[in-house]
């Protein structure tokens, strides 16, 4: 029905059809909302899942990445190569004295707690 036939229709059946109308309209919107509400309830599950899945990527990596060095400490000669490679002599005058005690030390948003893996 798009109204071009409405001329024909008294004003009780017009007040009739608008109510059906709008009632109408109103499911269309409440199964429309539900319908959005359902997506976006899905779509943070997923998230949700994604970052699990991340963070146990991620455990397992650190983990590989702790047993390869442990694994390279326990290696025999590795201490031929700590021999090999000297320390580098510097001149303290070249560098900015930095104490790392000092409570401003140029860091932006120091009130926000540093991130953490979980």
């Amino acid at each position: 029905m798009l109204g071009e036939s409405l001329g024909a229709l008294t004003l009780r059946e017009l007040k009739n059809l608008e109510t059906r109308v709008e009632r109408g309209i109103s499911k269309i919107r409440s199964k429309k909302n539900e319908l959005l509400y359902a997506e976006i309830e899905y779509m943070q599950k997923r998230q949700e899942i994604d970052l699990h899945h991340n963070n146990h990527f991620l455990r397992a990596k650190i983990a590989e990445t702790e047993r390869a060095q442990q694994h390279m400490n326990l290696m025999p000669g590795n201490s031929e190569y700590h021999e090999l490679v000297q320390p580098q002599q510097f001149d303290a005058r070249d560098y900015l004295q930095v104490n790392g005690l000092q409570l401003n030390n140029g860091y932006p948003r120091q009130d926000q707690p540093p991130l953490q893996l979980v």
